[in-house]
């Protein structure tokens, strides 16, 4: 009884002081212009936005202009953003400003007093700004938002305050920013905490740990014990936590539980961290590959950039989840992240969704890169160490995240001392932030760079190549006590086939996932090779990656666009001149035994799928009506696809493809935009302009799949498909109880349209 009186009176309820978090990101004024601190309050033109925001998206595409190839012929430059805030603080308390991210060289004011600089726009960062207010009374944030110096990127970049902010309100006594990490072991949760003390007295206090099962019941409490931290000091405390029935995360059921740590003195709670964990461990081994959770897995990864077309790079997290959803469609089950730190957001998405995670630092260290000259080169010998213990920081929680990446395609010299030491300074600084994950990096051509020759690849705890698979193989046939991956590959067969067959190799990462902008010359302006376009549709190369990744029966089929095999593949049965259009080159993509093609129902041709994983290929006379292609196991259908052909533009159909509409400024809807027949078959060849009107909602973007359109109107009501198809991003009004959206092409002569309500 005496036992379970302590137990009880351990956890009455105390005294919560704790912290408050706002949200910062609506409501900031923005004005392009070159001007200083003391300048701002005189200049005119400012306009009222909300943050994530990126104002390049919204200029006009331009050959000259000095971003270039890389950043997609669009606008950089300086602008400035500015915002009133509460100091409602005790005088026990401090002040904090938490930014995810601002591209780039961003300084940021308080009341005209500056609170930091940074010039990384990938990494998130935190101000302590109690010194730069009057407490009660309202303070003006002001960030300087240099991007002015170009090229700084080999891909579009955006401009502006693009990632989340935050004011947080903290006792003295506090949890810092990125101040808890928990990592899984061995059937138990251990937590590292850091606490620091900025009052001007000792402090004693206890850590008090309370795990949450996914449903957010208790699965755990315990308390640490008292330690004591000086005036103006830090402390720092590692617990072990254990979990009744621990639920592991898996790819295929990622379990995640909640982890709140609070400071505790006395009987009052000074401050508390809440994070989202997972269990799970991994193996990166030299001669079976990549394991989690005991289970040798493979991975099927693909690189992201950061923007989403005319969203540039300011995406909302449902955008993210609806383009994340379908490359998972896809038997996708890792993303790289190229070449720099992600979005928090990205990585939460990557939790819950079961997809695998690798964090990149950088792009170059001090060697410049063609279309880059001017990008983080410039700053890497003083910021290198900053900004990668904050891309650690950010990511090691997320039971995603398995390797770390220090960087990729570095043109410095490696064969020498400098270039080892480089490497080894960043690597060791990562293990000392978390020794839970590898390092890897992306090799350059190593064979050429001499680090396969000279012990370089020997010090990397993975050793990571891009593309010229047969160089990273013969590489580990030489040092087979090595684990290798893939950091970046190409959509051949080939690279497939020796990720299929080579048991050592942990994975791939496909260059690219989703087209982006940039990194394209002109008249292109986005980056094409991938398996989505911009717009979240599966090209030809998706639909053959899925027939090799997913672990169910799968059919798919793509054409080229031209007679007799000529032309790009298309997935459609409307070619774009039937008068010439007489012989189709059909690839049949598939996982099953054996496929068959089928017009109208009867059968054009049966075969096997080839057994060195290339897609079965038909050459068939065309003619117009329902193509079926069926997959068999066994003589038995185990899968099915089929494409009509489109007859005359009949109508513009409206449908909600993803997002939501209910998670504050990250929600927003999807709506696909289509010109369809009188059967609702997607006319590819019957592209218009539109026109639309919408009512409770904001728009914020529209975009198709076309790599050469300079159309910049990305934020207009009136936009061009490309086709058949194009998509609009809104954004529900907060006080809007219903949604409608109608959209024609009457204005330009025409006689579509279509609505939708919701």
């Amino acid at each position: 009884m005496r036992k379970v009186l302590i137990v009880t009176l351990l956890f009455l309820p105390m005294c919560i002081m704790g912290r408050d978090i706002r949200s910062l990101d609506a409501g900031w004024q923005f004005v392009l212009s070159d001007v200083s601190i003391d300048e701002i309050s005189d200049i005119d033109g400012w306009r009222q936005v909300n943050v994530p925001h990126d104002w390049s998206i919204e200029g006009e595409f331009d050959r000259t202009d000095p971003t270039g190839q890389g950043g997609a012929y669009l606008p950089a430059g300086i602008g400035w953003y500015r915002k009133s805030i509460k100091t409602d603080i005790a005088p026990d308390e401090r002040l904090f400003l938490e930014f995810d991210g601002v591209m780039a060289c961003s300084s940021v004011f308080v009341d005209g007093k500056p609170a930091g600089y940074r010039p990384n726009g990938y990494v998130g960062f935190t101000y302590d700004i109690t010194e730069l207010i009057t407490p009660g009374k309202d303070a003006v944030v002001s960030v300087r938002v240099d991007n002015s110096v170009q090229p700084a990127s080999r891909w579009y970049t955006g401009s502006g305050i693009n990632r989340h902010v935050r004011l947080v309100r903290k006792n003295v006594c506090h949890i810092p920013a990125q101040g808890v990490f928990a990592w899984y072991d061995d059937g138990r949760l251990n937590v590292q905490t850091s606490v620091s003390n900025t009052s001007d007295n000792p402090v004693k206090v206890r850590l008090q740990y309370v795990l949450k099962d996914s449903d957010g019941k208790v699965n755990t409490r315990k308390n640490g014990p008292e330690f004591q931290i000086a005036a103006g000091s830090s402390g720092q405390q590692t617990e072990t936590v254990n979990v009744r029935n621990p639920h592991l995360w898996q790819t295929d059921a990622p379990y995640l539980y909640t982890l709140e740590v609070s400071v505790i003195e006395g009987r009052n709670e000074l401050d508390s961290e809440t994070i989202t964990t997972g269990l799970r461990t991994i193996r990166f081994d030299n001669e079976t590959g990549f394991w989690l959770n005991g289970k040798n897995i493979k991975m099927y990864g693909v690189c992201l950039h950061s923007d989403a077309g005319g969203l540039g790079t300011a995406v909302p997290a449902s955008v993210w989840e609806y383009r994340l959803s379908i490359l998972r469609r896809l038997g996708v089950n890792a993303i790289r992240m190229a070449h720099n730190p992600a979005d928090p957001v990205l990585m939460e998405l990557c939790d819950r969704k079961g997809l695998l995670f690798m964090a990149e630092s950088f792009d170059t260290w001090n060697t410049p890169k063609n279309h880059a000259e001017k990008g983080y080169n410039l700053y890497f010998d003083e910021w290198w160490e900053q900004d990668t213990r904050a891309m650690v920081e950010q990511a090691r929680n997320h039971p995603s995240v398995v390797i770390y990446s220090a960087g990729n395609e570095i043109r410095d010299n490696l064969n020498n001392p400098e270039g080892f030491e480089k490497y080894r300074k960043q690597q060791d600084l990562i293990h000392s932030l978390d020794n839970t994950r590898p390092v890897t990096m992306a090799l350059f051509r190593p064979n050429s760079s001499g680090v396969y020759k000279n012990g370089f690849a020997e010090i990397m705890d993975v050793v990571g190549q891009n593309y010229r698979v047969d160089e990273l193989k013969a590489y580990h046939d030489a040092h087979p006590e090595k684990a290798i991956i893939g950091t970046e590959n190409t959509h051949d067969v080939q690279s497939w086939l020796m990720l299929r067959d080579d048991p050592s190799l942990c994975g791939q990462f496909l260059w690219a996932g989703i087209d982006y902008l940039g990194e394209a010359a002109w008249p292109q302006v986005m980056w094409s090779t991938s398996l989505l376009d911009v717009t979240g549709g599966v090209k030809p190369a998706g639909l053959q990656r899925a027939s090799w990744w997913l672990n169910y029966p799968f059919v798919a089929f793509a054409r080229h666009a031209d007679n007799n095999g000529a032309g790009p593949l298309v997935s459609d049965w409307t070619p774009a001149d039937m008068d010439t259009y007489d012989q189709a080159v059909i690839e049949v993509y598939s996982n099953c035994q054996e496929v068959e093609l089928l017009l109208d129902g009867e059968s054009l041709g049966r075969q096997p799928m080839p057994d060195n994983a290339r897609p079965a290929l038909f050459t068939v006379n065309f003619n117009p009506g329902k193509l079926e292609i069926v997959g068999y196991n066994d003589d038995a259908e185990a899968a099915r696809c089929s494409a009509r052909t489109a007859g005359e533009p009949a109508r513009l159909f409206i449908t909600r493809v993803g997002g939501q509409s209910d998670a504050g400024s990250d929600s927003v809807e999807i709506l696909s935009i289509q010109i369809v027949d009188k059967d609702y078959t997607v006319c590819p060849n019957s592209d218009r302009k539109l026109r639309l009107s919408i009512s409770g909602a904001e728009l914020l973007a529209v975009d198709n799949a076309d790599v050469l359109a300079h159309d910049t109107t990305h934020k207009s009501m009136e936009f061009s498909t490309f086709q058949g198809r194009m998509v609009a991003y809104i954004r529900r009004a907060p006080d809007s109880a219903k949604v409608s959206v109608a959209v024609t092409d009457k204005p330009w002569g025409g006689n579509l349209s279509g609505s939708i309500s919701f």
